[in-house]
């Protein structure tokens, strides 16, 4: 059966999130006017994984041709807040995905299928541990694991390498230090970037205001920067109850590194960039314009369909506290107010089975979180030639949580206004930091 897939419109206006109250108990049943089949709706962020979601569900409609599943893609910029909105109005999807910091708030009103209670002892236990706890709240499981991401690792252009006359292991295995003492981050980097008249950051000519070239994407990402400089400087994004510490004094040094690299080293775009654009280094990676990108395997498929240049990955930049990386799982969670739940515990049944989630590996568009299935993902890259170890070894050392908690949302939200004022260079970095901490950890009070 023919399914379609939409990109749902941008832009809800803002509303207070209101969900207790409006979750109620459905009827069953319910058939789409359009045929004999029963539409359930799936919605997500990422347009690779959707792909093999079409294909992952074509497959499943033939063995059951009385659902048919639609897919929605909601752009990332807009997705929680429409996720709000329609939670809040009755209207969301009767399956979406969530992440670690969106989930708790729909799971305490009640609004999430109950993945514990729904699903069999034995279908859990083939589910990525780490993405299982994630997802797991009063020891109960609030959606059903799809994508595990392993570790951060750096992605080369091995032609800008070349220019500058460095090599893959020239970059292998890079150290950052902010006493300076034993550093080798910075001086790559300067090699690696240039401003509009080719002189390189390491030149006495450079023009920090006017580049070219960057060598790297430092900026105020999460998940692909801040995360992963905090644990390898040694420092906590959250305690054990979940309240913010960033601000120690490890982690105001992580974050002064990360500014410096963009305001006095200059080797990274501008923050007036990158905070609006969360895109914009990936972009400038893609264009042949960053020589060193630091992300995770969300963005392999990304990297390998659109950079014409030769490419590869190595492990990210050691700290003080050594090479240590944030890891992070996404689940697809039930909507508890669906008016087909006998359908919609079916399609999700069929996203947490082996045969269900191979689709994902199988396309290389994401490290599936159904075990079975990590294999299909390995053998995708590896007839690509792409070595991916450097996201799997860097685990090795440890490694730090995604943001957790049910108030991180709205701790997010008071933060990042702080914290984009010292990528920007307009706020001192200790003075911004601890700002950011004190607001982030004024919402858990409210």
């Amino acid at each position: 059966m023919a399914k379609r897939s939409t990109i749902l419109a941008a832009g809800a206006a803002a509303v207070l999130l209101v969900i207790t109250g409006v979750v109620a108990a459905l009827s069953s049943g319910g058939t789409d006017s359009s045929s004999d089949a029963t539409t359930v709706t799936v919605r997500l962020w990422d347009e690779q994984v959707a792909a093999a979601y079409e294909e992952s569900f074509a497959a499943f409609e033939v063995d059951n041709p009385d659902i048919q599943v639609d897919v929605e893609i909601v752009p990332w910029d807009d997705y929680f807040e429409k996720l709000r909105t329609d939670v809040a109005g009755d209207s969301a999807s009767d399956i979406f995905w969530v992440d670690g910091g969106s989930y708790p708030v729909y799971a305490d009103a009640g609004a999430l299928v109950n993945i514990t209670t729904a699903f069999s002892a034995e279908a859990q236990a083939g589910w990525a541990p780490a993405v299982v706890e994630q997802y797991t709240r009063d020891e109960t499981l609030w959606g059903v694991p799809q994508l595990a991401d392993p570790g951060i690792a750096v992605y080369y252009n091995a032609d800008l390498l070349g220019d500058a006359g460095l090599t893959v292991d020239d970059v292998s295995a890079l150290t950052w230090d902010p006493t300076g003492t034993s550093d080798t981050l910075i001086a790559v980097l300067a090699k690696l970037t240039k401003d509009y008249n080719g002189h390189t950051a390491d030149s006495a000519d450079f023009d920090g205001s006017n580049l070219s070239q960057y060598g790297y994407n430092a900026g105020y990402d999460l998940q692909a920067m801040v995360l992963n400089y905090l644990a390898s400087g040694g420092a906590a994004f959250q305690t054990e109850t979940n309240e913010y510490a960033f601000a120690s004094e490890e982690g105001i040094a992580a974050f002064q590194y990360l500014v410096d690299l963009m305001n006095e080293w200059h080797v990274s775009p501008s923050a007036a960039n990158t905070n609006t654009n969360g895109d914009f280094s990936r972009g400038q990676f893609l264009q042949g314009n960053m020589a060193l990108f630091q992300s995770g395997v969300y963005n392999l498929a990304n990297v390998n369909a659109g950079a014409n240049f030769d490419w590869g990955v190595v492990r990210l930049p050691s700290g003080p506290a050594g090479a240590i990386s944030v890891v992070d799982g996404i689940a697809a969670a039930g909507n508890a107010a669906s008016k087909h739940p006998a359908e919609t515990s079916r399609v999700l049944e069929w996203l947490g089975s082996a045969a269900g989630a191979e689709y994902i590996g199988a396309s290389g568009a994401a490290s599936p979180a159904v075990i079975a299935a990590q294999p299909a993902y390995a053998d995708y890259w590896a007839g690509e030639k792409v070595d991916i170890s450097a996201f799997y070894d860097v685990l090795a050392a440890g490694s730090a949580p995604a943001p957790r908690g049910a108030g991180w949302p709205a701790a997010e939200n008071a933060m990042r206004p702080l914290l984009n004022e010292v990528f920007l260079g307009r706020t001192p970095v200790g003075e911004g930091v601890r700002a950011a901490q004190d607001a982030a950890n004024d919402t858990l009070t409210r």
